[in-house]
């Protein structure tokens, strides 16, 4: 038999493809063919291209072991090598092998394995898409048959993956019965009910729909099996409490028989001086440069046209210094991939401008300058991705890093500890939004029964899973807010941006201060393209400043009521058994599965805006209470507010003292729109030195030399008191931050001996 017969070609996939759709272990539907693709021992070690990025191969070796040298692009020959489809470069590509290996003939509806030799592949090397199997002893008289692969396969949580028992599952358990089988459809649906397999030795029968029994299910205990490896694991199959698994039945093209777990890395400058980044980037061609003299060499063959402003002086130093860096860092300093990107990202003036990475800082738009202390335009952002293994039944969707996934739950893609894994490298561009954390920690401390909820939520959803310690990974309800906020944006974005929603991507940074590490909270919003030139900008033009307030306006305005109300705003973190969403769902917030980090986990439109249901959590204000600027009052309810009882001005409180009990207080008009409350004249009840401090959320009027708002010194405000007990980390003295959310949100500093007797001025008297 020919090398071509042993190897043909049976279709084509992109690059990114092999990564995000169709990677190792996973099931490829061809036109006539069922295939898997296979482990790394069977790729070829020629035509791949090195890609170098240091950050996600250092995270790489922490996943999977410091035998892993390098990241490498799957194997691609260009157009113009396959002109001859008979030359040995036509057959370079991913090797697969037929799978289910259980065929069907549709005529005869003859159900056996390939390893019957019933079923014979038929190549075809000038049409690769026309490769398939026919039964040659087909009973019905005619054209030789294509056969269809069996559509039902079995797997367990573990990873592994087998064909279904057809034999043990007809006769009920296993037999001796030298059988012939049968795949027949009694009806036109299609539905598991509908399909039987037969035995015409016995003649028993049985429908499919018996395997996908949720109780008294008779399918065997998984063997371990590893198609993709040719192997069955050696460890066997067992779950949390070393019991055997039962398999499950699946549906072959099912949404769950495969996920993959990629850790991604963005390409940003780790250093002010550009050579120095240059080398770094391009790593993979410099490192087994040995002198001088080789650097010359190299040039004359036009191999490093990137370092043509630098002497062969200047590059062999800097190339020195990478080699004599020293040891790796520990591993725990790879293990977050995104700090050095939000670091970065947060201080674009000093990022260095490579020919990957290009930043640009704009205004926020004035009307969310209050919410946002950075908006970032990623003009050139590059992006790389590597496989580290894959799941069934479980999406790794669910955890904020994929290195996190249970690794007993991680199917492995090579026998052996992998020495290389396969990657990819996409261009683009983005958005990046960093909030003011002032705004988040006030927005927090109103918001603790919504964290428990979500946090109550986390954990039943990891009982029900059997994982250990259900309290870790909690992303906390600060992820909550950043990633409802991305979602609700996209899906605003993808009306104008010219690029599907399915083609926008989130990276969120979320994470809580804790001892030494400082806080983030922003997102990326970006898109990205395999093409070597990247994306056209029509991302990065939505960035201005007015344009990028009419999309946020409609993004958030879209969140008030969704087609599904009032079912979806009534919904909450873990009703309905382990949901890990509050108000959210298809019609409103949820994102396509390419650009959701954690598989539209963790949501909830109510806290951005308030809803039919719900207007305690909302961080936004409402548009109506950012008609009017701060201190300015509506000229039309002046006039209606003058015909009401009379009252106390609200700034006359400064200079006025109040001896009664009660007294009517007028505000100004954007204040009693901000409160929502239905008249500016407001009773209110002055407070005495036995009064207790009034309850969180409570509209007070505080009345102190110290309260500030931005950079202002006022010494009135009227809003919803919130407070917060915190620690410095370097004296250890212990303060409160007092904040009064009007209008405009006013700030208040107490050592913990002021805060004993601090009290405000007045309480609304409800």
């Amino acid at each position: 038999m020919s090398t071509q017969r042993e190897r043909p070609r049976v279709g084509e996939l992109r690059p990114s493809q092999i990564l995000t759709t169709f990677g190792i272990g996973s099931i490829v539907d061809l036109p006539h063919l069922s295939v898997m693709v296979m482990g790394l021992e069977d790729w070829p070690s020629t035509d791949y291209r090195e890609i170098n990025e240091e950050r996600l191969l250092a995270s790489v070796r922490n996943a999977l072991g410091k035998q892993v040298t390098t990241l490498r692009s799957p194997p691609v020959i260009p157009e113009t090598d396959r002109s001859n489809p008979f030359e040995e470069q036509s057959y370079v590509g991913v090797p697969v092998a037929p799978f289910p290996r259980w065929m069907v003939c549709p005529r005869c509806r003859r159900l056996a394995p390939l390893a019957s030799n019933q079923f014979v592949l038929k190549t075809d090397p000038y049409r690769p898409d026309r490769v398939r199997y026919v039964h040659e002893n087909c009973r019905v008289p005619g054209k030789l048959p294509t056969a269809i692969p069996a559509r039902f396969i079995v797997a367990c949580k573990n990873g592994h993956l087998d064909d279904f028992p057809w034999v043990e599952f007809v006769h009920s358990g296993p037999t001796k019965c030298h059988y012939k089988l049968q795949l027949l459809e009694m009806g036109v649906s299609g539905e598991a009910a509908d399909v039987y397999v037969r035995c015409e030795t016995c003649d028993t029968s049985r429908p499919m729909s018996d395997a996908f029994r949720n109780q008294d299910s008779d399918l065997p205990f998984c063997r371990g099996r590893r198609p993709h490896l040719r192997d069955f694991d050696e460890n066997g199959c067992l779950g949390e409490h070393n019991q055997p698994i039962q398999v499950r039945a699946m549906l072959q093209g099912a949404s769950n028989s495969w996920f993959p777990l990629m850790l991604s890395a963005l390409s940003v400058p780790q250093s002010s001086d550009l050579l120095k980044q240059l080398v770094t980037d391009f790593w993979s061609d410099l490192y087994d440069i040995e002198s001088e003299g080789e650097i010359a060499k190299l040039r004359r063959r036009n191999l490093l046209r990137e370092f043509s402003d630098y002497s062969e002086v200047e590059l062999w130093a800097a190339i020195e210094d990478k080699k004599n860096e020293g040891e790796e860092p520990e591993e725990e300093e790879h293990i977050d991939l995104k700090a050095p990107e939000w670091h970065v990202f947060i201080d674009p003036q000093n990022a260095q401008r490579t020919k990957d990475f290009r930043l640009k800082e704009v205004e926020p738009p004035k009307r969310y300058s209050k919410y946002f202390d950075k908006i970032v335009l990623a003009e050139r952002l590059r992006e790389v991705r590597a496989l580290i293994g894959f799941t069934r039944i479980e999406s790794p969707g669910d955890y904020e890093n994929p290195a996190e996934f249970p690794e007993d739950q991680r199917m492995e893609i090579s026998r052996a500890n992998p020495k290389w894994v396969p990657a990819n490298e996409i261009r683009g561009e983005g958005i990046f939004f960093q909030f003011n954390e002032d705004a988040i920690n006030d927005w927090l401390v109103s918001v603790p029964e919504l964290d428990r909820e979500f946090f109550e939520a986390h954990k039943n959803w990891r009982n029900a899973r059997g994982l250990p310690n259900p309290e870790e990974f909690y992303p906390g309800v600060r992820y909550v807010l950043i990633h409802s906020f991305a979602h609700a944006l996209i899906r605003q974005l993808s009306l104008e941006c010219g690029y599907t929603a399915a083609s926008l991507r989130e990276r969120i940074y979320s994470r809580n201060p804790i001892g030494n590490t400082s806080a983030m909270a922003g997102v990326l919003i970006y898109t990205a393209a395999p093409d070597s030139e990247g994306t056209l900008g029509g991302l990065v033009s939505l960035g201005k400043p007015e344009v990028l307030e009419r999309h946020i306006n409609q993004a958030l305005d879209s969140m008030r009521l969704c087609s599904s109300d009032p079912l979806c705003s009534e919904h909450h973190a873990g009703k309905e058994g382990t949901s890990l969403h509050g108000a959210s769902c298809h019609a409103c917030l949820f994102a396509p599965e390419t650009s959701c980090e954690r598989g539209n986990k963790y949501l909830d439109r109510s806290v951005l805006i308030p809803t039919v249901d719900q207007s305690l959590y909302s961080f936004f204000d409402p548009p109506d209470s950012d008609d009017t600027n701060p201190g300015e009052e509506d000229n039309d309810s002046e006039d209606i507010s003058q015909n009401a009882n009379e009252g106390i001005d609200l700034y006359d409180l400064i200079t006025t003292d109040v001896s009664e009990a009660m007294a009517k207080i007028k505000l100004p008009t954007n204040i009693q729109k901000a409160l929502k409350l239905e008249s500016p004249i407001v009773v209110f009840r002055f407070l005495g030195d036995g009064d207790a401090m009034p309850k969180k959320n409570t509209i007070v009027i505080v009345k102190h030399d110290g309260l500030e708002s931005g950079a202002e010194k006022v010494k009135l405000a009227c809003g919803k008191i919130l407070w917060s007990k915190q620690k410095t980390v370097d004296s250890g003295e212990s303060t409160v931050l007092i904040s009064i959310k009007g209008k405009e949100t006013v700030k208040l500093k107490l050592s913990a001996d002021e805060w004993e007797s601090f009290k405000p001025l007045a309480v609304i008297n409800e």
